[in-house]
């Protein structure tokens, strides 16, 4: 299928190669070949069932524009278009305050690179941080199998001085600045701990 966003150029979902553990390795993996995005479905239907929160993947407006029927029981949708811009990847509900973020892979192994994030939603962001809202990004680095939560603060920060010539946020900021997360088993991914330290912080400011 052909999917294209509202101005018509076409969809290129990114591809995330498998990583293979080794003997000499001493990382800890969590369910191998799974994305972040399913990783973290898979941890907020853990955190809905146990009634700790109310998160979910926002669903993405698609407009259909070209159907093939090859059987009368059967179509096939062969183009479509995404209907507007997309803001954030989740959004929810947790100890009474909204929560909305943004999930992110990237292979880099010393930087996360800002052209992961688009202009419309960083406006969404400091929308949501302006009515209380707490927003921040995970970020998986794919290389090493290691998963950090960045407060939105830090981003806004890096996104707004681009013009001085960085166009990434280094890796050594968001282990400082950032929370890391470490696999579990139920949920997979538990970052509602991290957040449990943002709204400490909210608290006692």
């Amino acid at each position: 299928m052909v999917l294209r966003y509202p101005n018509g150029k076409t969809y290129q979902p990114r591809v995330i190669k498998e990583i293979h553990n080794n003997k000499n390795s001493n990382i800890i993996f969590g369910n191998r070949g799974m994305s972040l995005e399913e990783e973290l479905n898979q941890s907020n239907q853990y955190y809905l069932q146990q009634g700790i929160a109310v998160i979910h993947k926002k669903p993405i407006p698609i407009q259909i524009v070209q159907v093939d029927y090859p059987q009368r029981s059967a179509a096939v949708i062969k183009e479509a278009y995404f209907k507007q811009a997309s803001t954030t990847d989740y959004n929810g509900v947790y100890r009474g305050y909204y929560l909305d973020f943004e999930a992110k892979e990237t292979r880099n192994r010393v930087s996360f690179p800002l052209s992961n994030f688009h202009e419309h939603q960083i406006a969404h962001m400091k929308a949501c941080v302006t009515q209380k809202g707490i927003c921040f990004t995970i970020i998986k680095f794919t290389t090493t199998q290691e998963i950090f939560l960045l407060p939105a603060s830090i981003l806004f920060n890096y996104w707004d001085n681009q013009a001085k010539g960085r166009k990434s946020i280094p890796k050594k900021i968001i282990v400082k600045d950032g929370f890391q997360i470490k696999y579990h088993v139920t949920p997979l991914i538990p970052y509602l701990k991290s957040i449990d330290k943002i709204i400490e912080n909210l608290c006692n400011a």
